[in-house]
């Protein structure tokens, strides 16, 4: 598939982005947001008691288009 010059620098940019990621955050997409979360105290995702993601975590949201989807 070809590229624009764009959209090879935006994914440059996220690929940079990614080797400086803080490992005391995560990313979550819920109905469509970009969700930055924050990890629990045991270094990991935080879920609620039922098994669903803690919302209480969520720190910010990025609008980038995604998707939370399986392939």
């Amino acid at each position: 598939m070809d590229i624009t010059k764009e959209e090879q620098s935006a994914i440059n940019v996220l690929k940079r982005l990614a080797t400086r990621w803080p490992k005391t955050l995560w990313l979550y997409s819920a109905s469509g947001t970009l969700c930055v979360m924050r990890i629990n105290k045991h270094g990991k995702e935080a879920m609620t008691p039922n098994g669903y993601v803690d919302p209480a975590y969520r720190i910010d949201s990025i609008d980038i288009p995604n998707d939370g989807g399986d392939w």
